[in-house]
């Protein structure tokens, strides 16, 4: 099923993809800001430092929770609304992470947290509203702009974090102070956004569209969602192995930063093309272009744990993940009407991020459990993708044998 627009242009669809550009670069800047130092702030409040990082856990956690309301709520009220509400789940968050440190309680830091972890929920549905207004035409390069937006995010943030983390007694204390900021900033950017509430019913006999489960068994959404969940979830898992493997192989942690600077720009410099390259040979092959891109990089992470495999891994990695998770929105966008958006996009990015999370907690067990040393435990982590890539290369193959008429 897909969309048919009849706008004579997309000047809406463009000036909302101007205003979530700016949100998801400026707005969007606080996550990068708390996944630098929630953990750090953890290693100060906890009396295990084995729970450092239990804050970053809860905030996707909770992103994973929140997502079908949020989109359920965006999808009765608007996205207008749901960027707000999700705004004000980052102020809530920050007001209590900053009142936590000066108290040092470590239980109300994983309070705030958890609230943070709404307004990642709302981000996540920039990309969506990018393609609320657009034609199908435009569609995949409006989702590929705002997903561009996460390169100045990328850089903004950590400069944040420098120019504030010390700024206090109390460590971190102005850097959630700038979050909460940021939040009141973007409170004001999502007045600008300009997308009608979805119809309240679809065509006459079909008052409520299809079941959430209807929709899940509709080839294209289930297969998107697949692609969408192993490229964000192998992503996740490999990106988080790589510090601990670039220290535990004998490299500094400067290093293992650049590493992971190289990989955040793979990740969203491609954006700026992707939508035109979607939008030339279709949403599907560049889907299966990222996953093997991303399969390569496993390949050229299990050749060896020198600093250029590193490297060419994460960059390999950040490219195929920006194919594959672009290609997969713009997959699953085309194939639902606007009265059934604010379930399937709910269930799309609670199942994403739940993935997301699996692979986080996964990470470290499969470096620091499997094998005596890192280079063994990176060697795991390489070779855990293969299934995972296995499947979605299937059922991307599944959906192109099937006859078009069956694929929505």
């Amino acid at each position: 099923m897909t969309t048919h627009h009849t706008h004579v242009d997309d000047r809406r669809a463009k000036r909302n993809v101007i205003v979530l550009v700016i949100a998801q670069a400026i707005v969007g800047a606080q996550m990068p800001m708390i996944f630098t130092i929630a953990g750090l702030a953890g290693m100060s409040l906890a009396s295990n430092p084995c729970w450092a990082t239990l804050p970053i856990s809860l905030t996707v956690l909770a992103n994973t929770l929140i997502a079908n309301p949020m989109s359920w709520f965006m999808g009765r009220y608007g996205r207008r609304a749901g960027f707000w509400l999700g705004a004000a789940g980052g102020t809530i968050g920050a007001v209590i992470g900053a009142y936590a440190l000066m108290q040092s309680s470590f239980s109300l830091f994983l309070v705030g947290a958890f609230f943070t972890g709404f307004y990642q929920s709302a981000q996540g549905f920039f990309r969506f509203a990018a393609a609320d207004t657009a034609s199908d035409e435009f569609r995949p390069k409006a989702i590929s702009y705002v997903m561009a937006g996460g390169l100045a995010s990328a850089v903004v943030g950590p400069q944040l974090v420098k120019l504030t983390a010390e700024t206090m007694i109390v460590p971190f204390l102005g850097t959630y102070i700038v979050v909460v900021i940021l939040n009141l900033f973007g409170a004001v950017i999502f007045s600008f956004v300009d997308i009608p509430k979805p119809e309240a019913q679809a065509e006459a006999g079909h008052p409520a569209g299809r079941s959430t489960w209807e929709m899940l068994k509709t080839p294209t959404i289930a297969v998107s969602i697949i692609v969408a969940m192993t490229s964000y979830a192998l992503m996740n898992l490999l990106m988080t192995s790589t510090p601990l493997a670039v220290v535990g192989c004998g490299f500094e942690t400067g290093t293992a930063a650049d590493i992971v600077t190289a990989h955040v720009l793979a990740m969203y410099v491609p954006s700026f093309f992707t939508g035109h390259l979607i939008a030339r040979f279709g949403a599907r092959q560049i889907s299966a272009l990222g996953l093997v891109i991303i399969g390569i990089a496993g390949f050229v992470g299990l050749m060896g744990v020198e600093l250029e495999n590193f490297f060419a891994a994460l960059i390999l990695l950040g490219l195929g993940w920006n194919f594959g998770f672009i290609g997969a929105t713009t997959m699953l966008a085309g194939a639902h009407e606007s009265y059934e958006r604010g379930r399937i996009q709910g269930v799309n990015d609670m199942l994403v991020f739940g993935g997301v999370t699996l692979a986080s907690l996964g990470s470290g067990g499969l470096m620091n459990c499997t094998g005596g040393n890192a280079q063994d435990g990176w060697v795991a982590v390489n070779l855990t993708m293969v299934p995972f890539l296995a499947l979605a290369g299937a059922a991307l193959i599944w959906l192109v044998l099937r006859p078009k008429d069956e694929e929505f």
